[in-house]
């Protein structure tokens, strides 16, 4: 990659929503479960167990009120302390039952993705493990009827008089329409208002200064995936967008909900030939007809939607093949990648399985160009981690929109932040909580390790003991799974259980 900024970031805490107090118990619905910024990065959006989405909006930007103009002026970027606030919530999905494969089907969100805005509305696509939905978030304006019809004192004040005009009115009626002998100026006069109107008469009047969010859902997706959907992601094109489960990907149109196409089918006739499942997919952030889709056998496969349109053959294959003499029981279980994400160039793609990160470029599928250790200390504990399931734990990954940093989580709320550019020996471990740094490791700085001259491959990180800086050995049940990097500066929002922690660099 190319050098960038090789000197570490230095964290600090910006914000945390939903904070535990000690002692306080998490209640299941309420961790969060998925994290997306949008394009621009002024909307957060989190998904929870409980089938809520929750969306936060950026103010920094709004109070400060500069113009793009006036910063344009300035000969130094402005460095603001990154605040989101609180903006809406709506409940995205409900439990459900499958009555035909007696299967309960839970609320929580796996993924959410933000779609092209328009006209002030936000649209976000939202799914859990059967059911896609596209929502649209909208400023309405409420409108009140500020003042009633009658004025209730007035009326009983003035009833007299109604009821002369209208027996005097009525003695110069004829049947028929007919007038008394009289000229029909006259009777238009009889029938003339009072100056200023009739006192007891007020017409209501409709007001609409509150405005409230509205979340609409729009479209429904439902019914094409016969297992668990673990992906979502939007086409550069803004009008398709892709669905992953096990075996399939499906292709949609944002507009028809009652029709996709199975572009990828991984299902062996005999499904006792199976060897591997899709674990994640993401379309190319600018090229319409390429995607990326890892499996749990370690390997990133590109397809272009041009070839054909069953896409069975891959464009390229993206795999490292393992070294000989090191296979065991855990090596299948430990290669399966949980995640993948392009760079915002779509030059590389970054992947994260159980032990380790792995930045690859799409030019060269000989190996990475850049392995980052997250979870070698934990090579002993493979067994213990077997037993308590912890080694199926899906953690997600991200990089920073100049590609030139990525981060992921792991155990005891501690995410990883990795320098990726050229001579960069960044490696910095940080906690889920108001101080980041606490725990902080300090890597020693020595030159990267080069794995072979033909993929120029590097490792980091792979120092770091099997207990933090306290010395406490990790704590399994408290993990960080969920995290996103700010497409344009360097702030992650990270998810510990219920809480949304904010950090800045």
């Amino acid at each position: 990659m190319n050098g960038g900024d090789v000197t570490a970031l230095e964290w600090k805490f910006s914000q945390v929503f939903g904070e535990r107090t000690a002692g306080e118990e998490v209640q299941e619905v309420d961790i969060i479960s998925a994290i997306e910024f949008d394009k621009s990065g002024d909307h957060l959006a989190t998904g929870d167990r409980g089938g809520r989405v929750v969306l936060f909006e950026r103010t920094d930007t709004k109070e400060h009120g500069e113009s793009r103009r006036d910063l344009e002026k300035t000969d130094y970027v402005p460095s603001r302390h990154p605040e989101f606030r609180y903006k809406t919530e709506f409940q995205s999905h409900e439990p459900e039952f499958d009555y035909l494969k007696s299967l309960e089907i839970e609320e929580k969100i796996n993924k959410i993705r933000w779609c092209q805005t328009a006209n002030g509305a936000l649209f976000l696509l939202s799914t859990n493990d059967k059911t896609i939905k596209y929502w649209k978030v909208q400023e309405k304006k409420v409108k009140k009827v500020a003042t009633m019809n009658m004025d209730l004192s007035k009326v009983a004040g003035n009833s007299n008089t109604g009821s002369s005009s209208v027996s005097s009115s009525t003695n110069s009626l004829l049947v028929n329409g007919g007038f008394k002998d009289k000229s029909s100026t006259n009777v238009v006069n009889e029938y003339k208002f009072p100056p200023g109107g009739i006192p007891s008469l007020r017409l209501p009047v409709v007001t609409s200064n509150e405005t409230s969010l509205v979340a609409r859902c729009r479209r429904v997706y439902a019914h094409a995936h016969d297992y668990h959907i673990n992906s979502i992601s939007n086409n550069s094109d803004g009008e398709t967008f892709i669905s992953a489960d096990d075996l399939r990907i499906n292709l949609w149109n944002l507009e028809i909900s009652n029709q996709s196409f199975n572009i990828v089918d991984v299902k062996p006739a005999n499904m006792e030939d199976l060897t591997e499942v899709i674990t994640s997919a993401e379309f190319h952030p600018t090229n319409c007809s390429t995607l990326a889709y890892s499996s749990s056998k370690g390997s990133i496969r590109l397809i272009d939607l041009r070839q054909s349109a069953l896409c069975d053959k891959h464009s390229k294959l993206f795999e490292e093949h393992e070294a000989p003499g090191s296979r065991s029981f855990f090596t299948e279980i430990i290669a399966s990648i949980s995640d993948i994400k392009f760079g915002r160039d779509g030059r590389y793609i970054l992947s994260r399985d159980y032990m380790t990160l792995k930045l690859w470029d799409i030019n060269m599928d000989s190996g990475p160009v850049s392995t980052f250790q997250v979870h070698e200390h934990l090579r002993p504990k493979l067994c213990d981690l077997y037993e308590n399931d912890s080694i199926f734990d899906k953690f997600e990954c991200c990089l920073s929109g100049d590609s030139q940093r990525v981060a992921t989580g792991s155990y005891s709320n501690l995410f990883r932040v990795f320098g990726c550019g050229s001579g960069s020996t960044e490696a910095t471990t940080l906690e889920a909580s108001k101080n980041p740094m606490r725990r902080q490791v300090q890597t020693p700085s020595r030159p990267s390790r080069s794995l072979s001259s033909i993929t120029r491959a590097v490792r980091r990180g792979g120092d770091t003991p099997g207990v933090d800086a306290n010395g406490n050995s990790f704590d399994f049940t408290t993990k960080l799974l969920h995290l996103a990097w700010h497409p344009s500066e360097n702030s992650i929002a990270c998810a510990a259980a219920n809480s949304l922690y904010m950090y800045y660099a």
